[in-house]
């Protein structure tokens, strides 16, 4: 049975793959992207590809909370429910810290932030689904994150990779709270899951400026990934699909997925309750004017 799935950040890279397989396998794919002709020519690339045109695509700037907004605004308005939502975008910023309109730290707003505000604001349209999916998009580098509770705005984290680490850690954790909140709410028919895509040959932190070696790193990986064919972006996205279409996690909640389909155990080193309590509480803390509205 078709889908009605929304994939943010699916202009490039394994959001791309990930709605172009997901549209040949009859879904209806809603595409997010920043850039309006970037978008529309990605939309005719797939329905080209798999000759599904039933794809479309919404636009918002997601380091703007009044942005997410428009674009749930404007999906409710063509759209009477949605079955899958996937929040594939993400990135590595810049060593150099910046807060958005809203003085939010950048990689917080959109790797955290954004993804929340999302689920949050869709759920009532994923509640009309007969099984309403999320997947959240996390990262092996959560295992090197260690966050300082008192500074959830990431003030005095000087490196744009150690904010990406705590970020996806941040994630695993919001999702987690997310699944325990639906199951306490006896919304049964809604899950949320985190999905880890591994490391595969895309474009992604090439653009970002965080150090010499860091950025070594980056480019080092992308041509071994090349050059080794280690994980092609294809292989990035069978988890994603996976959680998205699979009968055989339907009604699974608050786990994590690796880049193979298995479901393992996310680092908990630095996990308690009560760390997981107080980023959620300031997480909504940070997003609730914007649900207020609805």
């Amino acid at each position: 049975m078709s889908k009605i799935i929304l994939i943010t950040g699916a202009t490039d890279g394994i959001g791309k793959v990930t709605a172009r397989e997901l549209a040949a396998l009859g879904h209806h794919v809603i595409i997010h992207g920043r850039n309006q002709q970037k978008a529309e020519r990605v939309v005719n690339e797939i329905k080209t590809a798999t000759g599904n045109q039933h794809v479309n695509y919404l636009i918002a700037d997601l380091f703007s909370m009044k942005a997410i907004k428009h674009l749930v605004t404007n999906f409710n308005a063509k759209y009477d429910h949605l079955d899958v939502l996937i929040n594939n975008a993400g990135a590595v910023l810049d060593a150099k810290r910046f807060e958005t309109e809203d003085g939010i730290e950048g990689t917080m707003a959109l790797n955290v932030m954004a993804p929340l505000l999302l689920s949050e604001l869709l759920l009532p349209k994923l509640r009309l689904s007969n099984d309403g999916r999320i997947i959240n998009m996390s990262s092996a580098t959560h295992r090197m994150a260690h966050p300082d509770m008192q500074d959830l705005n990431l003030s005095r984290v000087a490196s744009g990779q150690t904010r990406y680490a705590i970020s996806k850690l941040f994630v695993i954790w919001n999702t987690q709270h997310f699944a325990a909140r639906l199951q306490q709410a006896g919304i049964t028919n809604v899950s949320v899951n985190v999905s880890h895509p591994g490391m595969a040959t895309t474009n992604f932190g090439q653009d970002s400026n965080n150090g010499f070696f860091n950025n070594l790193v980056y480019k080092v990986a992308l041509f071994i990934g090349k050059t080794l064919h280690v994980a092609t972006p294809e292989q990035g996205a069978v988890t994603n699909v996976y959680l998205a279409t699979s009968d055989a996690v339907k009604g699974v909640s608050g786990k994590f997925f690796d880049n193979k389909k298995h479901q393992v155990k996310p680092a908990t080193g630095e996990y308690t309750p009560a760390k997981e309590l107080a980023l959620w509480n300031y997480c909504m803390e940070k997003i609730q004017p914007w649900i207020d509205e609805n």
